[in-house]
């Protein structure tokens, strides 16, 4: 019995260490929500996963989505480029969304309609709405920016820091605030609650669940779920990869030939 205990206490300071958190440390709400930041968004350099998304909607339809996203950091914690090759189905199949992610200013998003050989530019206003027909949005895809939310700390419970977040912009989102759940130790998000104008909790992110691949604590399940209008979309990561060395392919020039990396 003490060896279990011993070998529960040191597999929790492993984890801490491998946080950056020392015993006893506490955190501000700012270095908390970069903390979540960079372990949800910028593990390693760059990273590549296939990703299988089932959408279901109110009336219980189902459709399937089935695509590979590309990641690579230009900096840690501010500006990464993302590239999203999908694969079926076949109506979507050779499509590509494009994102150069910046900090403090409205990121660059692309599309690549394959069937009209068309490469459209996603407006800023654009980032709140669905990403190709699923409960998750654009903005999703590479996270908001923590500069556009004022945080603030207002539980801590055994396994989580709960954050509200109120955004500085109301006009350029459909929310006026989100409550977030961060794991303690690994520093995860773990679910996000979003509150619309009439006071309703309307939009629930949830990872469902997640494992160390390459010593990140990855995400290989998410639920988003309409809490008003009914249905949900749940995402599964496969083939995750971390520091693969990923060149030069975020460019236009790859949004009608796509690289090598995003086609296996």
């Amino acid at each position: 019995m003490k060896r279990v205990f011993l070998i529960s206490c040191m597999l929790i300071v492993m984890l801490m260490q491998a946080a950056g958190l020392t015993a006893g440390e506490v955190l501000t709400v700012e270095e908390v929500v970069e903390r979540a930041n960079k372990v949800a968004y910028y593990a390693a350099g760059d990273g590549k996963a296939k990703v299988s998304m089932t959408i279901t909607d109110a009336q219980g339809r189902v459709r399937s989505r089935e695509f590979v996203v590309l990641r690579k950091d230009i900096s840690d914690g501010g500006e990464q480029l993302f590239y999203v090759y999908f694969q079926r189905p076949s109506d979507v199949r050779k499509m590509v969304f494009m994102v150069h992610k910046k900090i403090g200013s409205d990121d660059d998003r692309w599309l690549y309609l394959p069937a009209l050989d068309l490469v459209r530019r996603i407006a800023a206003s654009d980032k709140r709405t669905s990403f190709v027909g699923s409960h998750f949005l654009y903005e999703d895809v590479s996270g908001r920016s923590t500069v556009e939310d004022v945080h603030t700390l207002v539980a801590t419970d055994d396994k989580h820091y709960i954050l509200n977040n109120v955004p500085k912009d109301p006009s350029t989102v459909e929310f006026t605030s989100y409550k977030i759940w961060i794991d303690r130790i690994s520093f995860m998000p773990m679910k996000a609650e979003y509150v619309d104008k009439d006071g309703r909790t309307y939009r629930t992110v949830e990872a469902l669940e997640v494992k160390d691949i390459q010593g990140h604590p990855t995400v290989i399940q998410s639920r988003v779920r309409d809490l008003v209008n009914g249905g949900e979309t749940v995402s599964v990561f496969t083939d995750v990869k971390y520091d693969i060395g990923l060149g030069d392919i975020f460019t236009e020039r790859y949004l009608r030939r796509a690289p090598r990396e995003a086609r296996k």
